[in-house]
């Protein structure tokens, strides 16, 4: 109940100065997330930190598969192959390769 509390008084502040900020103030943030996001430094920690993060889901895959083996019913292996095929040679949302 306590968090519950604290996110709708949260909500509400947010909402009280973002009313009181303004359009102007809005696109003035926005401007900014979006040369932070383009900045060559951010993508590539960004593409780093996806490539990491497929390495480590490839990593714990591969050890599940080892432990678990013959032990998954046929349709979830299936389902999680199609699902790596699928992502196979496609960008993410990040725009980076998935390399």
């Amino acid at each position: 109940m306590r968090y519950r509390l604290t996110f709708i008084a949260g909500l509400a502040i947010g909402y009280v100065l973002g009313t009181r900020a303004g359009r102007e103030r809005y696109e003035q943030l926005r401007k900014s997330a979006q040369r932070v996001a383009q900045n060559p430094a951010v993508r590539n920690t960004a593409e780093s930190a996806a490539q990491t993060g497929r390495q480590a889901a490839n990593k714990a895959y591969d050890a599940v598969s080892a432990k678990v083996g013959d032990k998954i019913p046929n349709s979830v292996s299936d389902r999680v192959r199609s699902l790596r095929e699928q992502r196979s040679g496609t960008e993410d949302d990040w725009g980076t390769s998935n390399t």
